[in-house]
C-alpha cells in the first residue's frame, strides 16, 4: 500500500467524467469541491487529499503561463483527441510529456523550432527507441496544435527517425519454457499465466482481461486492446486442463493476491517477472517474450503468415513475416544441404564413381 493512502472506504472522494470524456478526481464535502490534479494512487495524490481533509490550505498546481509548452500540453490532455486514445497510449504520452515539461515547460511553444526538436533527438541518441518515441509524441502534440490553429506548422516535420537496431524482447527458448513449467506445476496461477501467454499469443493488456465470458464452444474470442482486431483462439487440451485445475476469478482467469483482476498490464508484468525469478529464469525472460516464442514455434512448424495474423491480431503481413522468414530460411537451408548431400560423390560406393579415363573420354 502506498504510504499515506487511507485505509478502507475513502470519504469525500469522487470520480467524474469531463465533457471531453476524461476521468478526473474531486474532493467533495458539503459545498466544498476541489479537484485533485495529481495522478491517482501516487503519494502526491494522497498528500493532496489528506491536506484538504485536514482543512489545511490546499496548494494548487503551479499556475501555467499562457502560451508555454506546459500550457499547451495541459490543453492537449484535456482535449477530446487525447481522451480518444487507448489508455496505454495515453499513459505513454503522458509520461514523455511530463519529462519534457519538467525541463522545458516554461518555453513558449510557438518559438520551438525543428532545430530544438533535433537537439532533443540528439540528447537521446544513445537510446534510439526513446528518441523515436519522443519524436512521435511531440509530433502528435504539435499536429493537434496546428489542427486547432495554435501553430502555423509542425516543427517535427522533416525530423528523421533514428535507426533503431534494438532487437526487442528476448524470445524464450524451448528449454526455458520447460524450465519454467518444471518449477510451476499445473494448478498454480504462475503456470496458468504461462500457458495463457504461450497458447493464446495475447499481449499483457488482453491477458489481464480474458475470462470465462470470452469463451464459447471451446474458443476464446476477444477484440484486442492494442490493434482493435477480433481474434478467435481455440483452447487446446493442455490449456483447458490448466484453466480447469487453477482457481480463477469471476471475470478474469488471472487474479492478483487480492483475488481481483490485475489493475494494469504493468502490474501483471511485474508479478510475472517475480514468478520467473522464483523459477531461476534468465532476467531477459518476460511475458512478451513468451508471445514471441509462441509465434516462433508456430512458424517453425509450418504456420503461414496469414495464420499467424489471425491468431496474433496483426494487421500487417510484414509483422507475421518476421517469424515465417526465419523459419523459411531454416527450411530452405536444410533443402539446399540435402541436395548437396544427395549429389556428393563422397556418399557413392567406389564402383559407382566413373573412372578418370571415362570422364576424359567425354571431353571433361
Amino acid at each position: 500500500m502506498i504510504r499515506g493512502m487511507p485505509k478502507g472506504r475513502v470519504l469525500y472522494l469522487s470520480r467524474e467524467k469531463t465533457r471531453h470524456g476524461t476521468w478526473v478526481w474531486y474532493f467533495r464535502r458539503g459545498k466544498q469541491r476541489v479537484r485533485i490534479r495529481e495522478e491517482y494512487g501516487t503519494e502526491e495524490f494522497w498528500r493532496s487529499y489528506n491536506a484538504i481533509l485536514e482543512g489545511k490550505r490546499f496548494v494548487p498546481q503551479k499556475e501555467l503561463t499562457s502560451g508555454s509548452l506546459s500550457w499547451l500540453v495541459s490543453r492537449y490532455k484535456e482535449s477530446g483527441h487525447f481522451a480518444s486514445l487507448k489508455p496505454s497510449t495515453r499513459r505513454m504520452r503522458d509520461n514523455i510529456l511530463k519529462g519534457v515539461c519538467g525541463t522545458s515547460g516554461d518555453v513558449q511553444f510557438i518559438r520551438i523550432t525543428k532545430k530544438q526538436i533535433q537537439l532533443g533527438m540528439d540528447r537521446r541518441a544513445a537510446h534510439p527507441h526513446a528518441a523515436n518515441n519522443f519524436l512521435k509524441v511531440m509530433s502528435g502534440l504539435f499536429k493537434w496544435a496546428v489542427a486547432n490553429e495554435m501553430l502555423p506548422s509542425n516543427p517535427c516535420d522533416a525530423v528523421e527517425r533514428r535507426k533503431d537496431k534494438i532487437v526487442g524482447h528476448h524470445t524464450w527458448s524451448l528449454e526455458q519454457v520447460q524450465q519454467y513449467r518444471d518449477f510451476h506445476k499445473v494448478g498454480t496461477k504462475a503456470r496458468l499465466a504461462m500457458d495463457l501467454l504461450l497458447f493464446t499469443g495475447l499481449r499483457r493488456s488482453d491477458i489481464v482481461t480474458i475470462g470465462k465470458q470470452h469463451v464459447r464452444n471451446g474458443t476464446i474470442s476477444i477484440r484486442t486492446e492494442k490493434t482493435n482486431v477480433w481474434v478467435h483462439i481455440p483452447i487446446f487440451p493442455e490449456l483447458k486442463q490448466s484453466i480447469e485445475q487453477t482457481q480463477t476469478g469471476d471475470l478474469a482467469f488471472l487474479t492478483s493476491s487480492t483475488g481481483k483482476p490485475f489493475s494494469s498490464p504493468a502490474s501483471f508484468g511485474n508479478w510475472f517477472r517475480k514468478t520467473c525469478n522464483e523459477a531461476n529464469m534468465h532476467e531477459d525472460c518476460t511475458a512478451h517474450g513468451l508471445r514471441k516464442a509462441g509465434a516462433t514455434i508456430a512458424a517453425n512448424n509450418g504456420a503461414s503468415p496469414h495464420e499467424l495474423m489471425a491468431m496474433y491480431g496483426w494487421k500487417r503481413l510484414t509483422e507475421a513475416e518476421v517469424y515465417t522468414r526465419d523459419a523459411d530460411k531454416v527450411r530452405l537451408a536444410r533443402g539446399a544441404a540435402e541436395r548437396i548431400a544427395n549429389n556428393s560423390t563422397s556418399h557413392l560406393e567406389p564402383e559407382d564413381v566413373a573412372p578418370i579415363s571415362k570422364i576424359n573420354d567425354l571431353g571433361g
